[in-house]
């Protein structure tokens, strides 16, 4: 006689995932479910929702590496239960950060090998945090002196160009510094070094230069900042200093532009940031920032801890973190060198040239990026009477590939233009496939109908009658300006339905 069994609702080890009940109950957000889920299903039930982002190799929205070699994956795979803060516990870990720190600094031209120290620095979750110590480096530095002086130290500022990253505005919001911004124009995007100079008191802190706008990818020029600086820092007797945020270019000048002087070798030059998940080819969550000499740290921000089972100095915004992606970025050095290095981002360059020629071939973009700086495509239409950027930028989704449209800083804010970022796994097959869908995607929109109104206060298309939106009846969308109103739109929109 066969024996049988009664499988009990909750019994789901008979079911396949897709047969279960979990599929079909509402996936948890706002409160921990009361019980648990077999692993099988929150691997696919979670792997399902993923499905429906973007593919990273496509986003050319991004600076941050998207690929890297099997054996690093699984360096990174193997450390991931590591905390970096334990350097007792993991002191390899540790030589390998100081390592990296002084591979960094050499490559930066640092005066550290003239003295056989370590360099000074150390690894970060990101530029973002690597700009805020350097900040608050500066910021420190300049109250001591001020006391020192019997002065006020109470109203710190910061020059920049208006074309900084997001994070200098939150350092000067956070940490109580007068942000004082360099205007850009049309056709000058980047920070103007005599405007910058101009702008310099006796309470600026530092003058911020970009090895690589965000916008366009162009590098400002440090050396002529230095010189502008060092003359006006004779005339006035003040020793203000410059750093050098090379969250992108840090790791494109010395291997392209190997003479372009940006770096230590200009004496105002005290502190430089670097993302090592950029174009240091890492996954993202490191960054790195280094100091002209220990002189240009503080002591006074440097925390000493025993806690973790042996005296270890500590200079962070967090404390624990990963070990993988550092293992990860010293990997990268030495797996690939200065050669490989080199020609990755020579790779990189011709790519983005390849890319260049092909939206000039078009003849319908102007290129708003330089053939010096970081391997960044910046473009814009030549005419936008029948649609504009955002409307190519969000065609272009339809092939799979993410190509932001924004604006300009402030003063330039009327140019909207399109970028690509070029990245180590963008090849020269990806390039010109680009280039024939944006073509693609520009003779389709020739085709639509001259605009009309649409909600966003730019114009729209509808066809038939039909203004919702879908794809086969495109809408041209714009960003709000400041003369736009929604409200006016609303009794347009109702004749239109």
């Amino acid at each position: 006689m066969g024996l049988s069994k009664t499988f009990s609702a909750s019994d789901v080890s008979v079911h396949s995932t897709f047969a279960s009940r979990y599929v079909r109950d509402k996936p948890a957000k706002y409160k921990m479910p009361e019980n648990s889920t077999p692993k099988e299903v929150a691997f696919q039930v979670i792997n399902d929702e993923l499905m429906l982002d973007g593919k990273p190799r496509l986003n050319l929205a991004s600076f941050v590496t998207t690929w890297m070699e099997p054996e690093c994956d699984k360096l990174i795979m193997d450390s991931m239960n590591k905390n970096y803060v334990d350097m007792d516990e993991y002191p390899v870990t540790t030589e390998l950060q100081n390592r990296c720190v002084n591979m960094i600094a050499d490559l930066f031209n640092a005066p550290h090998k003239e003295t056989d120290e370590n360099a000074t620095g150390t690894g970060t979750v990101g530029s973002s945090e690597a700009i805020m110590l350097a900040g608050l480096a500066f910021k420190r530095k300049w109250q001591n002196k001020m006391k020192a002086k019997g002065k006020p130290c109470d109203k710190p500022n910061i020059v920049t160009g208006a074309n900084v990253q997001v994070c200098w505005e939150k350092f000067a919001r956070y940490f109580e510094v007068e942000l004082k911004e360099v205007k850009v124009r049309e056709d000058y995007y980047v920070m103007d070094p005599a405007k910058a100079v101009e702008m310099v008191d006796e309470n600026t802190i530092c003058v911020a230069a970009i090895l690589g706008s965000t916008y366009n990818g162009e590098f400002e020029d440090v050396k002529l900042l230095n010189d502008l600086l060092l003359e006006k820092n004779k005339q006035t007797g003040w020793d203000t200093p410059i750093h050098v945020d090379a969250a992108s270019g840090g790791f494109i000048a010395p291997f392209l532009y190997p003479e372009l002087e940006w770096d230590f070798r200009l004496p105002l030059v005290k502190s430089i940031n670097v993302s090592g998940h950029k174009y240091g080819l890492v996954y993202a969550g490191v960054g790195w920032i280094i100091w002209r000499s220990k002189e240009d740290l503080p002591e006074d921000l440097i925390f000493h801890i025993n806690y973790l089972g042996a005296e270890q100095p500590t200079f962070t915004l967090n404390f624990s973190k990963g070990s993988s992606q550092i293992i990860a970025q010293y990997y990268q050095f030495i797996r690939h060198g200065f050669e490989g290095y080199r020609n990755i981002m020579e790779n990189c360059h011709n790519n983005a040239m390849v890319l260049k020629a092909g939206l000039d071939k078009t003849e319908r973009f102007k290129i708003l990026s330089k053939d010096i700086g970081v391997p960044v495509v910046a473009f814009s239409l030549k005419d936008t009477s029948h649609y504009d950027e955002y409307m190519v930028s969000e065609h272009l989704r339809r092939f799979g590939w993410i190509v932001p449209a924004y604006s300009m800083p402030e003063d330039a804010k009327h140019v909207a233009l399109l970028r690509a970022v070029i990245r180590e796994d963008f090849s020269r097959t990806l390039a010109e496939r680009l280039v024939l869908d944006i073509t693609h995607v520009l003779n389709e929109l020739d085709k639509l109908p001259l605009p009309s109104v649409s909600p966003n206060g730019g114009d729209q298309v509808c066809n038939g009658g039909n203004c919702n939106g879908s794809m086969n009846t495109p809408v041209l969308k714009r960003k709000l300006s400041d003369s736009d109103h929604e409200e006016d739109f609303i009794p347009k929109l109702a004749k239109c339905a």
